[in-house]
């Protein structure tokens, strides 16, 4: 089964991109790609992937509440249900969370962080806290306000 289509992209436009519009497009996916290499490998030295630092931080971090189901998480990941179950698999057997039944709907599955995924998430998360907001400082200093006369 093919993965989800992204969701539609806002309208573009109608101005022709010029070359400051390219270099900022440029630095935006170079620093991005670095924030992204950085995670790698702070994941990798604390025992991780990339992936499952992300699955642990979806579960965390989703709206409104400590857990979250496999379709959810298959969308935040925006990966397939199937390879998302999987994941869930590796991190259950790596002690970092677990599986319970829906507390309202026993065919809904919740996806929650065990002492040990909490653990390890925070450790991990502050370290991606501060290169997060420098990346985002720079990113909101170099784009221009459009609004403005």
């Amino acid at each position: 089964m093919p993965s989800r289509p992204p969701k539609t992209p806002p309208a573009s436009s109608s101005r022709a991109l010029d070359k400051s519009d390219f270099e900022r497009l440029s630095d935006f996916r170079h620093r991005l790609r670095q924030f992204l290499r950085a995670s790698e490998l702070t994941c990798r030295t604390h025992g991780l992937t990339a992936l499952q630092y992300q699955l642990l931080l979806h579960v965390a971090g989703f709206p409104g509440r400590s857990w979250a189901t496999i379709g959810e998480l298959a969308e935040r990941l925006q990966a397939q249900h199937h390879g998302v179950v999987a994941l869930v698999d590796r991190c259950a057997a790596l002690g970092w969370l677990t599986r319970r039944p829906g507390r309202e709907d026993g065919r809904v599955v919740e996806i929650h962080l065990l002492p040990k995924g909490e653990r390890l998430l925070a450790r991990v998360a502050s370290l991606h806290r501060d290169e997060l907001h420098t990346l985002l400082g720079e990113f909101s200093a170099a784009v221009p306000d459009r609004r403005a006369p």
